[in-house]
């Protein structure tokens, strides 16, 4: 059975209740953080009750839930696990293209069936592929992403769900473009979650854009940062993240701050444990 994969962000109120505002000097602690790309990045191969024993063993308190063909059977019981040990189910990966005709794919479709059945509402981050309106004019872009959305809202608001925009590269990754597909769209509940590590191309112009996106921000995803790359740096490695955590704790940025875990080949724990190490000496920088 071919399936598509779509990226699904679930925030918001959750199973646990996840927090979705904290006061300014909590937005870098701990209690704020989601972990994010751990589940098929993880050379391990983690059950869903081994992934909540680590993230419980790392005080992390929340997961974005990405996934490849092979998990999706078992994302019911990560769904219960989770709540068993108190993490909120903050995010699932749905990956959307709007060249399909089923913008949402089979396993998009599944995985609202298994949401549905759980009565688990959350937020939806979507992604699009980065070639998906290669061709295009900014118009015919504009349109064809608003009409892929809005199917994708109406089966989200069915199981009480909302969305937010997952910026993936290409013309859907920028942040103005994201701006004007929730404008038009006319949602007041449609969000948008940023990633440093597909924001390399907007480095010099973070600040601009943060404040652009400032009004629909649910979740930024953090990453060591260089202008030349490479995509992953461990936090705290790179030369340009400190500057962009000093705008963003600037800001009146109060979302959920995500820790990544986008390796190949790795027990995703080190790899975590590396971007907690990270984000500490990072810290201390902002304090000082």
């Amino acid at each position: 059975m071919k399936k598509v994969f779509i990226y699904i962000g679930l925030i918001g109120i959750c199973m646990s209740g996840c927090i979705t505002s904290q006061k300014k000097g909590e937005l870098f602690d701990k209690e704020n953080l989601v972990a994010w790309c751990i589940v098929p990045f993880d050379a391990e191969e983690r059950s869903p009750e081994q992934r909540a024993v680590m993230l419980g063993e790392l005080g992390i308190s929340a997961l974005a839930y990405d996934y490849r063909d092979s998990h999706i059977p078992s994302f019911p019981e990560e769904i219960e696990v989770l709540k068993a040990h108190d993490i909120c189910l903050q995010a699932v990966w749905l990956w959307a293209d709007p060249r399909q005709e089923d913008v949402m794919g089979e396993a998009g479709r599944i995985l609202f069936d298994m949401l549905e059945a759980s009565d688990t509402q959350t937020e939806v981050w979507v992604g699009m592929p980065e070639d998906a309106f290669e061709g295009l004019s900014g118009e015919e872009s504009l349109a064809l992403a608003v009409s892929s959305l809005r199917e994708i809202l109406v089966e989200a608001e069915k199981i009480g769900c909302t969305l937010a925009l997952y910026n993936h590269g290409g013309w859907y990754g920028e942040p103005g473009n994201l701006v004007r597909i929730i404008e038009e769209l006319g949602n007041k509940e449609v969000r948008i979650v940023y990633n440093f590590h597909h924001g390399h191309e907007h480095l010099d112009r973070f600040p601009e854009y943060l404040d652009l996106m400032l009004p629909y921000l649910s979740t930024i995803n953090l990453n060591g940062m260089r202008a030349e790359g490479p995509k992953i740096i461990t936090l705290g490695n790179g030369d340009r993240e400190l500057e962009m955590m000093r705008a963003i704790q600037a800001s009146a940025f109060s979302g959920s701050i995500g820790i990544i875990g986008h390796t190949d080949g790795e027990d995703i724990r080190p790899v975590l444990e590396r971007n907690l190490q990270g984000l500490e000496k990072l810290k201390y920088q902002l304090r000082n």
